[in-house]
Protein backbone atom coordinates (compact mmCIF):
# COMPACT_ATOMS: atom_id res chain seq x y z
CA UNK A 1 0.00 0.00 0.00
CA UNK A 2 1.50 3.19 -1.12
CA UNK A 3 2.16 5.81 1.90
CA UNK A 4 0.03 8.48 1.82
CA UNK A 5 1.55 12.19 0.99
CA UNK A 6 1.68 14.02 4.19
CA UNK A 7 1.45 17.94 5.46
CA UNK A 8 5.21 18.83 4.91
CA UNK A 9 4.88 21.02 8.03
CA UNK A 10 3.94 20.83 11.99
CA UNK A 11 1.08 23.26 13.57
CA UNK A 12 2.05 25.42 16.15
CA UNK A 13 -0.67 27.91 16.48
CA UNK A 14 -4.40 26.88 16.36
CA UNK A 15 -7.53 28.88 15.93
CA UNK A 16 -10.96 27.55 17.07
CA UNK A 17 -13.72 26.97 14.67
CA UNK A 18 -16.57 27.65 15.49
CA UNK A 19 -19.78 25.18 14.62
CA UNK A 20 -22.98 26.03 13.44
CA UNK A 21 -26.21 24.08 13.08
CA UNK A 22 -28.46 23.88 9.52
CA UNK A 23 -30.86 26.19 11.25
CA UNK A 24 -28.58 28.95 11.89
CA UNK A 25 -26.95 28.28 8.51
CA UNK A 26 -29.96 29.08 6.89
CA UNK A 27 -31.14 32.39 8.43
CA UNK A 28 -27.41 33.42 8.12
CA UNK A 29 -27.25 32.92 4.55
CA UNK A 30 -31.09 34.62 4.23
CA UNK A 31 -29.79 37.43 6.48
CA UNK A 32 -26.71 37.76 3.68
CA UNK A 33 -28.97 37.21 0.80
CA UNK A 34 -26.95 34.40 -1.08
CA UNK A 35 -23.97 35.67 -1.41
CA UNK A 36 -21.39 33.78 0.70
CA UNK A 37 -19.34 36.59 0.14
CA UNK A 38 -21.43 38.73 2.76
CA UNK A 39 -21.43 36.13 5.43
CA UNK A 40 -18.93 36.76 8.38
CA UNK A 41 -15.99 34.65 8.30
CA UNK A 42 -16.95 33.66 12.02
CA UNK A 43 -19.93 32.06 10.44
CA UNK A 44 -18.22 29.77 8.06
CA UNK A 45 -16.74 26.12 9.38
CA UNK A 46 -14.70 25.63 6.46
CA UNK A 47 -13.38 28.28 4.58
CA UNK A 48 -12.91 27.67 0.24
CA UNK A 49 -14.04 30.75 -1.01
CA UNK A 50 -10.23 31.44 -2.20
CA UNK A 51 -6.96 30.82 -1.59
CA UNK A 52 -6.37 34.78 -1.80
CA UNK A 53 -4.04 35.95 1.26
CA UNK A 54 -5.63 33.28 3.42
CA UNK A 55 -2.61 30.81 3.90
CA UNK A 56 -0.50 30.56 7.01
CA UNK A 57 3.04 31.92 7.03
CA UNK A 58 5.41 29.89 7.87
CA UNK A 59 7.81 30.39 11.46
CA UNK A 60 10.12 31.66 8.59
CA UNK A 61 8.29 34.39 7.60
CA UNK A 62 6.92 35.39 10.91
CA UNK A 63 10.86 35.82 11.62
CA UNK A 64 10.86 37.59 8.54
CA UNK A 65 8.12 40.01 9.96
CA UNK A 66 10.21 40.76 13.23
CA UNK A 67 13.47 42.08 10.22
CA UNK A 68 10.91 44.50 8.71
CA UNK A 69 12.29 48.19 8.12
CA UNK A 70 9.44 50.48 8.08
CA UNK A 71 11.39 53.42 6.71
CA UNK A 72 9.35 55.55 3.76
CA UNK A 73 11.99 54.95 1.34
CA UNK A 74 14.73 52.94 0.28
CA UNK A 75 13.99 50.14 2.97
CA UNK A 76 16.22 47.56 3.37
CA UNK A 77 12.91 45.14 3.50
CA UNK A 78 12.46 46.23 -0.47
CA UNK A 79 15.67 45.62 -1.39
CA UNK A 80 15.72 41.88 -0.07
CA UNK A 81 12.60 41.13 -2.14
CA UNK A 82 14.16 42.92 -5.05
CA UNK A 83 17.06 40.39 -5.00
CA UNK A 84 14.57 37.50 -4.55
CA UNK A 85 12.13 38.56 -7.50
CA UNK A 86 14.63 39.58 -9.55
CA UNK A 87 16.50 36.20 -9.08
CA UNK A 88 13.48 34.16 -9.83
CA UNK A 89 12.06 36.44 -12.85
CA UNK A 90 15.20 38.06 -14.40
CA UNK A 91 12.64 41.45 -14.05
CA UNK A 92 15.15 44.40 -14.25
CA UNK A 93 12.30 46.88 -12.42
CA UNK A 94 10.51 45.61 -9.23
CA UNK A 95 7.04 47.42 -7.73
CA UNK A 96 5.57 46.05 -4.96
CA UNK A 97 1.62 46.70 -4.40
CA UNK A 98 -1.07 46.37 -1.67
CA UNK A 99 -2.20 43.33 -3.98
CA UNK A 100 -2.84 41.75 -7.35
CA UNK A 101 -5.11 43.96 -8.70
CA UNK A 102 -3.85 47.08 -8.07
CA UNK A 103 -1.17 46.17 -10.18
CA UNK A 104 -3.14 45.27 -12.77
CA UNK A 105 -4.94 48.82 -12.34
CA UNK A 106 -1.29 50.83 -12.60
CA UNK A 107 -0.60 48.61 -15.58
CA UNK A 108 -4.32 49.12 -17.10
CA UNK A 109 -3.90 53.12 -15.92
CA UNK A 110 -0.97 53.44 -17.91
CA UNK A 111 -0.98 51.16 -21.36
CA UNK A 112 -3.52 53.09 -23.75
CA UNK A 113 -6.66 50.63 -23.66
CA UNK A 114 -9.47 53.10 -25.00
CA UNK A 115 -11.16 51.28 -27.80
CA UNK A 116 -7.87 48.58 -27.82
CA UNK A 117 -8.72 44.40 -27.10
CA UNK A 118 -6.92 42.24 -24.55
CA UNK A 119 -6.32 38.74 -25.90
CA UNK A 120 -5.91 35.98 -22.93
CA UNK A 121 -5.92 31.97 -22.50
CA UNK A 122 -8.47 33.35 -19.61
CA UNK A 123 -9.18 36.48 -17.53
CA UNK A 124 -10.61 36.14 -14.19
CA UNK A 125 -12.47 38.53 -12.68
CA UNK A 126 -10.45 42.04 -11.66
CA UNK A 127 -8.38 41.55 -14.73
CA UNK A 128 -10.70 41.85 -16.40
CA UNK A 129 -12.86 44.69 -15.13
CA UNK A 130 -9.60 46.58 -14.66
CA UNK A 131 -9.56 46.28 -18.32
CA UNK A 132 -12.78 47.43 -19.18
CA UNK A 133 -13.15 50.50 -16.76
CA UNK A 134 -10.02 51.58 -18.90
CA UNK A 135 -11.85 51.29 -21.86
CA UNK A 136 -10.49 48.29 -22.92
CA UNK A 137 -12.36 44.86 -24.14
CA UNK A 138 -10.71 41.14 -23.19
CA UNK A 139 -10.90 38.44 -25.48
CA UNK A 140 -10.73 34.89 -23.48
CA UNK A 141 -8.89 31.97 -26.24
CA UNK A 142 -8.90 28.71 -24.26
CA UNK A 143 -8.64 25.54 -25.98
CA UNK A 144 -12.63 25.01 -27.20
CA UNK A 145 -11.93 21.60 -24.85
CA UNK A 146 -9.80 23.22 -22.14
CA UNK A 147 -12.66 21.88 -19.26
CA UNK A 148 -13.67 18.52 -20.73
CA UNK A 149 -10.20 17.43 -22.30
CA UNK A 150 -8.90 15.93 -18.73
CA UNK A 151 -5.71 16.55 -20.21
CA UNK A 152 -2.33 17.83 -18.65
CA UNK A 153 -2.47 21.69 -20.06
CA UNK A 154 -5.62 22.66 -20.66
CA UNK A 155 -5.31 26.40 -19.53
CA UNK A 156 -3.01 26.74 -22.64
CA UNK A 157 -4.37 29.34 -25.38
CA UNK A 158 -6.06 27.90 -28.47
CA UNK A 159 -2.59 28.79 -31.19
CA UNK A 160 -5.07 29.19 -34.12
CA UNK A 161 -7.61 31.46 -32.45
CA UNK A 162 -4.19 33.93 -31.47
CA UNK A 163 -3.23 33.59 -34.99
CA UNK A 164 -6.89 34.63 -36.20
CA UNK A 165 -6.92 37.75 -33.75
CA UNK A 166 -3.66 39.03 -33.80
CA UNK A 167 -4.30 39.85 -37.31
CA UNK A 168 -8.45 40.78 -37.40
CA UNK A 169 -7.30 43.32 -34.30
CA UNK A 170 -3.52 44.07 -35.45
CA UNK A 171 -3.17 47.82 -34.66
CA UNK A 172 -5.40 47.95 -31.63
CA UNK A 173 -4.08 45.33 -29.44
CA UNK A 174 -3.26 46.06 -25.97
CA UNK A 175 -1.30 43.68 -25.04
CA UNK A 176 -1.60 39.60 -24.78
CA UNK A 177 -2.23 38.08 -20.83
CA UNK A 178 -0.84 34.23 -20.16
CA UNK A 179 -2.69 33.40 -16.77
CA UNK A 180 -1.11 30.54 -14.84
CA UNK A 181 -2.31 28.61 -13.61
CA UNK A 182 -5.75 29.60 -15.51
CA UNK A 183 -8.34 30.05 -12.91
CA UNK A 184 -11.20 30.98 -15.16
CA UNK A 185 -10.47 27.61 -17.07
CA UNK A 186 -10.47 25.23 -13.74
CA UNK A 187 -7.27 26.15 -12.55
CA UNK A 188 -5.71 24.06 -15.51
CA UNK A 189 -1.95 24.78 -15.87
CA UNK A 190 -0.42 26.16 -19.21
CA UNK A 191 2.75 24.13 -20.64
CA UNK A 192 6.01 25.75 -21.18
CA UNK A 193 5.74 24.64 -24.93
CA UNK A 194 2.64 27.11 -25.26
CA UNK A 195 3.86 29.42 -23.35
CA UNK A 196 6.57 29.87 -25.75
CA UNK A 197 4.07 29.58 -28.83
CA UNK A 198 2.39 32.57 -27.37
CA UNK A 199 5.52 34.22 -26.43
CA UNK A 200 6.88 34.41 -30.29
CA UNK A 201 3.42 35.26 -32.00
CA UNK A 202 3.08 38.52 -30.00
CA UNK A 203 7.29 39.12 -30.55
CA UNK A 204 6.70 38.82 -34.59
CA UNK A 205 3.26 41.08 -33.95
CA UNK A 206 5.09 43.66 -31.77
CA UNK A 207 2.64 43.25 -28.77
CA UNK A 208 3.49 42.72 -25.55
CA UNK A 209 3.23 39.43 -23.27
CA UNK A 210 2.06 39.98 -20.09
CA UNK A 211 2.35 37.13 -17.59
CA UNK A 212 -0.46 36.74 -14.76
CA UNK A 213 1.94 34.78 -12.31
CA UNK A 214 0.21 34.60 -9.22
CA UNK A 215 0.10 30.38 -9.03
CA UNK A 216 3.27 30.39 -11.27
CA UNK A 217 4.90 27.75 -8.67
CA UNK A 218 2.06 25.87 -8.96
CA UNK A 219 1.97 25.79 -12.88
CA UNK A 220 5.85 25.27 -12.71
CA UNK A 221 5.22 22.10 -10.77
CA UNK A 222 2.58 20.66 -13.60
CA UNK A 223 5.72 21.52 -16.26
CA UNK A 224 7.84 19.32 -14.01
CA UNK A 225 5.69 16.46 -13.76
CA UNK A 226 3.74 16.62 -16.88
CA UNK A 227 5.76 18.63 -19.89
CA UNK A 228 8.29 15.90 -21.90
CA UNK A 229 11.43 16.26 -20.98
CA UNK A 230 11.41 18.80 -17.64
CA UNK A 231 10.69 15.63 -14.79
CA UNK A 232 14.82 16.49 -13.75
CA UNK A 233 14.81 20.60 -14.40
CA UNK A 234 14.77 21.97 -11.04
CA UNK A 235 11.52 23.93 -10.53
CA UNK A 236 13.44 27.32 -10.18
CA UNK A 237 14.54 26.90 -13.80
CA UNK A 238 11.04 26.21 -15.09
CA UNK A 239 9.93 29.01 -13.01
CA UNK A 240 12.53 31.79 -14.87
CA UNK A 241 11.91 29.93 -17.93
CA UNK A 242 8.18 30.81 -17.38
CA UNK A 243 9.14 34.64 -16.57
CA UNK A 244 11.89 34.77 -19.32
CA UNK A 245 9.00 34.84 -22.08
CA UNK A 246 6.92 38.32 -20.73
CA UNK A 247 7.60 41.47 -20.98
CA UNK A 248 5.94 42.28 -17.91
CA UNK A 249 4.03 40.35 -14.72
CA UNK A 250 1.75 41.03 -12.31
CA UNK A 251 1.28 38.93 -9.51
CA UNK A 252 -1.34 38.29 -6.33
CA UNK A 253 1.70 37.82 -3.63
CA UNK A 254 -1.70 36.18 -1.46
CA UNK A 255 -1.47 33.15 -3.79
CA UNK A 256 2.46 31.71 -4.32
CA UNK A 257 4.26 34.02 -2.18
CA UNK A 258 2.05 32.79 0.72
CA UNK A 259 1.24 36.28 2.73
CA UNK A 260 -1.83 37.32 3.51
CA UNK A 261 -1.50 41.15 1.39
CA UNK A 262 0.59 42.31 -1.27
CA UNK A 263 1.14 42.09 -4.83
CA UNK A 264 4.27 42.43 -7.38
CA UNK A 265 4.71 44.24 -10.77
CA UNK A 266 7.76 43.74 -12.61
CA UNK A 267 8.05 45.37 -16.13
CA UNK A 268 11.48 45.30 -18.45
CA UNK A 269 11.45 48.38 -19.85
CA UNK A 270 12.64 51.19 -18.74
CA UNK A 271 10.67 53.94 -19.90
CA UNK A 272 7.13 51.65 -18.91
CA UNK A 273 8.68 50.89 -15.70
CA UNK A 274 9.04 55.29 -14.65
CA UNK A 275 5.05 55.37 -16.23
CA UNK A 276 4.31 52.57 -13.79
CA UNK A 277 6.35 54.78 -11.03
CA UNK A 278 4.70 57.60 -11.57
CA UNK A 279 1.45 56.46 -11.22
CA UNK A 280 2.23 53.75 -8.75
CA UNK A 281 3.51 57.13 -6.37
CA UNK A 282 0.00 58.77 -7.06
CA UNK A 283 -1.90 56.02 -5.83
CA UNK A 284 -0.12 53.40 -3.80
CA UNK A 285 2.79 54.72 -2.14
CA UNK A 286 6.77 54.82 -2.47
CA UNK A 287 7.92 52.77 -5.00
CA UNK A 288 10.23 51.19 -2.45
CA UNK A 289 6.80 49.95 0.17
CA UNK A 290 4.27 50.33 -2.65
CA UNK A 291 1.61 50.58 -0.26
CA UNK A 292 3.05 47.82 1.85
CA UNK A 293 4.52 47.54 5.35
CA UNK A 294 8.11 46.76 5.36
CA UNK A 295 7.45 43.59 7.23
CA UNK A 296 5.25 42.46 4.71
CA UNK A 297 7.71 43.00 2.00
CA UNK A 298 10.68 41.00 4.24
CA UNK A 299 7.45 38.05 4.43
CA UNK A 300 6.91 37.99 0.74
CA UNK A 301 10.39 37.78 0.07
CA UNK A 302 10.61 34.87 2.28
CA UNK A 303 7.51 33.45 0.90
CA UNK A 304 9.01 33.38 -2.39
CA UNK A 305 11.77 31.45 -1.31
CA UNK A 306 9.20 28.77 -0.18
CA UNK A 307 6.74 27.91 -2.78
CA UNK A 308 8.93 26.19 -4.54
CA UNK A 309 9.86 23.40 -2.40
CA UNK A 310 8.72 20.34 -4.42
CA UNK A 311 7.23 18.44 -0.63
CA UNK A 312 5.12 21.65 -0.50
CA UNK A 313 4.09 21.45 -3.90
CA UNK A 314 3.39 17.65 -3.87
CA UNK A 315 1.19 18.15 -0.94
CA UNK A 316 -0.95 20.68 -2.39
CA UNK A 317 -1.71 18.94 -5.47
CA UNK A 318 -1.92 15.34 -3.16
CA UNK A 319 -5.04 17.20 -1.15
CA UNK A 320 -6.90 18.79 -3.97
CA UNK A 321 -6.26 15.05 -6.24
CA UNK A 322 -7.73 13.50 -3.19
CA UNK A 323 -10.96 15.98 -2.86
CA UNK A 324 -11.58 15.68 -6.15
CA UNK A 325 -12.02 11.87 -6.33
CA UNK A 326 -13.81 12.13 -3.40
CA UNK A 327 -16.29 13.95 -4.83
CA UNK A 328 -16.72 12.13 -8.15
CA UNK A 329 -17.09 9.25 -6.09
CA UNK A 330 -20.04 10.92 -4.77
CA UNK A 331 -21.46 12.06 -8.33
CA UNK A 332 -20.28 15.08 -8.78
CA UNK A 333 -18.79 16.41 -12.09
CA UNK A 334 -15.02 17.66 -11.80
CA UNK A 335 -12.88 19.37 -13.35
CA UNK A 336 -10.13 17.12 -14.44
CA UNK A 337 -6.97 17.13 -13.22
CA UNK A 338 -7.98 18.63 -10.03
CA UNK A 339 -6.29 22.27 -9.80
CA UNK A 340 -3.53 22.89 -7.06
CA UNK A 341 -5.28 25.18 -5.45
CA UNK A 342 -8.79 24.23 -5.85
CA UNK A 343 -11.27 21.51 -6.81
CA UNK A 344 -13.94 22.87 -9.49
CA UNK A 345 -17.42 20.99 -9.68
CA UNK A 346 -19.21 21.36 -12.42
CA UNK A 347 -22.47 22.49 -11.20
CA UNK A 348 -24.05 23.01 -14.75
CA UNK A 349 -23.44 18.82 -14.97
CA UNK A 350 -24.16 18.22 -11.44
CA UNK A 351 -28.10 20.10 -11.61
CA UNK A 352 -29.34 19.30 -15.54
CA UNK A 353 -32.29 21.07 -14.01
CA UNK A 354 -31.31 24.44 -14.19
CA UNK A 355 -30.39 26.77 -16.90
CA UNK A 356 -27.41 28.93 -16.74
CA UNK A 357 -29.50 31.89 -16.01
CA UNK A 358 -30.71 30.10 -13.02
CA UNK A 359 -27.25 30.15 -11.73
CA UNK A 360 -26.65 26.78 -10.69
CA UNK A 361 -23.14 27.36 -9.44
CA UNK A 362 -24.23 29.89 -6.87
CA UNK A 363 -27.31 27.14 -6.16
CA UNK A 364 -24.63 24.58 -5.73
CA UNK A 365 -22.57 26.78 -3.37
CA UNK A 366 -25.10 28.05 -0.97
CA UNK A 367 -26.43 24.91 -0.78
CA UNK A 368 -22.69 23.63 0.51
CA UNK A 369 -23.32 26.26 2.88
CA UNK A 370 -26.31 24.74 4.50
CA UNK A 371 -24.91 21.33 4.64
CA UNK A 372 -21.96 21.67 6.14
CA UNK A 373 -21.01 25.29 6.81
CA UNK A 374 -18.61 24.99 3.84
CA UNK A 375 -17.83 28.66 1.82
CA UNK A 376 -17.05 28.57 -1.85
CA UNK A 377 -17.64 30.67 -4.79
CA UNK A 378 -19.41 30.64 -7.79
CA UNK A 379 -17.70 31.00 -11.13
CA UNK A 380 -19.83 31.35 -14.09
CA UNK A 381 -22.84 33.50 -14.55
CA UNK A 382 -22.93 35.42 -11.66
CA UNK A 383 -18.95 36.28 -11.70
CA UNK A 384 -18.87 36.58 -15.53
CA UNK A 385 -22.64 37.34 -17.17
CA UNK A 386 -23.71 35.17 -19.88
CA UNK A 387 -21.76 33.85 -22.28
CA UNK A 388 -21.96 31.28 -25.02
CA UNK A 389 -20.71 27.50 -24.19
CA UNK A 390 -19.60 29.07 -20.47
CA UNK A 391 -19.38 26.29 -17.94
CA UNK A 392 -21.20 26.75 -14.84
CA UNK A 393 -18.16 26.06 -12.03
CA UNK A 394 -17.89 25.90 -8.01
CA UNK A 395 -14.56 26.49 -7.10
CA UNK A 396 -13.71 25.22 -3.53
CA UNK A 397 -10.35 26.65 -2.97
CA UNK A 398 -7.65 25.62 -0.40
CA UNK A 399 -5.38 28.09 1.40
CA UNK A 400 -2.31 27.01 1.64
CA UNK A 401 -1.11 24.99 4.48
CA UNK A 402 -4.56 26.05 6.92
CA UNK A 403 -6.22 22.70 6.84
CA UNK A 404 -5.17 19.19 7.51
CA UNK A 405 -6.64 15.79 6.47
CA UNK A 406 -9.70 15.31 8.30
CA UNK A 407 -10.63 18.94 7.31
CA UNK A 408 -10.59 17.89 3.39
CA UNK A 409 -12.79 14.47 4.97
CA UNK A 410 -15.24 16.63 6.36
CA UNK A 411 -15.61 18.42 3.02
CA UNK A 412 -15.99 15.86 1.11
CA UNK A 413 -18.47 14.38 3.19
CA UNK A 414 -20.38 17.92 3.18
CA UNK A 415 -20.22 17.05 -0.90
CA UNK A 416 -21.90 13.89 -0.51
CA UNK A 417 -24.54 15.34 1.76
CA UNK A 418 -25.23 17.82 -0.96
CA UNK A 419 -24.94 15.51 -4.08
CA UNK A 420 -27.94 13.11 -2.63
CA UNK A 421 -30.71 15.96 -2.88
CA UNK A 422 -28.91 18.30 -6.18
CA UNK A 423 -31.64 17.62 -8.71
CA UNK A 424 -33.84 19.32 -5.41
CA UNK A 425 -31.75 22.87 -5.69
CA UNK A 426 -33.34 25.46 -6.09
CA UNK A 427 -32.92 28.14 -9.04
CA UNK A 428 -31.43 31.43 -8.25
CA UNK A 429 -32.65 34.72 -8.55
CA UNK A 430 -30.90 38.29 -8.56
CA UNK A 431 -32.34 40.81 -6.83
CA UNK A 432 -29.91 43.84 -7.52
CA UNK A 433 -25.98 43.99 -8.40
CA UNK A 434 -23.64 46.18 -9.66
CA UNK A 435 -22.53 47.11 -13.08
CA UNK A 436 -18.97 45.30 -12.47
CA UNK A 437 -17.94 42.24 -10.56
CA UNK A 438 -21.38 42.02 -9.39
CA UNK A 439 -20.70 38.56 -7.60
CA UNK A 440 -18.97 40.73 -4.95
CA UNK A 441 -21.90 42.33 -3.90
CA UNK A 442 -24.84 40.77 -5.61
CA UNK A 443 -28.11 40.20 -3.60
CA UNK A 444 -29.96 36.92 -4.59
CA UNK A 445 -33.07 34.98 -3.47
CA UNK A 446 -33.70 31.33 -3.81
CA UNK A 447 -36.88 30.77 -6.62
CA UNK A 448 -37.93 27.69 -4.23
CA UNK A 449 -36.78 26.66 -0.66
CA UNK A 450 -33.44 24.83 -0.29
CA UNK A 451 -34.19 21.00 0.90
CA UNK A 452 -33.29 21.05 4.84
CA UNK A 453 -30.53 19.35 5.54
CA UNK A 454 -29.28 17.15 8.93
CA UNK A 455 -26.89 18.26 11.42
Amino acid sequence: MARPVIEPFRIKVVEPIKITTPAERRALLADARYNLFSLRAEDVIIDLLTDSGTGAMSAEQWSAVMRGDESYAGAKSYFRLQEVVRELTGMEHVLPTHQGRAAERILCAVVPLRGKVVLSNGLFDTTRANIEVAGGAGIDLPAADALTAHRPFGGDMDLARLDEHLARHEGSIAFVVMTVTNNTMGGQAVSLGNLRAVAERCRRARVPLVLDACRFAENAYRIQRDEPGMRDTPLSEIARAMFDVADVFTMSAKKDAIVNMGGLLGVRDGALAEAVKVNLILTEGFPTYGGLAGRDLDAMAQGLREVLDPHYLEYRYAAARYLAKRMEDDGLVVVQPAAAHAVYLDAGAALPHLAPSDLPGQSLACALYLAGGLRSCEIGELMFGPGEGRRQLVRLAIPRRVYTQSHIDYVGAVAEDVARVRHQLPAMRILSAPAHLRHFSAALEPATPFPEFDA
